[in-house]
């Protein structure tokens, strides 16, 4: 089965940096183990304006956005 980690929104600097937004993998664990570093590396790397986190829905991962920083 796969799963799926998906952004919610790319914001202004995700669209700068040609990040994907949907990544596919068929182990969810690894799929969280990813989605999380990503968030935190997105909230560690990007402007400040938005906050990632991370969302389980259903057997996929959604990275969240949110107004400030984390």
């Amino acid at each position: 089965m796969e799963h799926h980690i998906v952004v919610e929104k790319l914001c202004k600097c995700a669209i700068r940096k040609g990040m994907p937004q949907i990544k596919t993998f068929d182990d969810k664990e690894n799929a969280m183990r990813v989605a999380r570093a990503w968030a935190q590396e997105l909230n560690e790397s990007f402007c400040g304006q938005h906050s990632f986190g991370v969302v389980e829905v259903d057997e996929n991962f959604v990275i969240t956005v949110g107004e400030g920083s984390y």
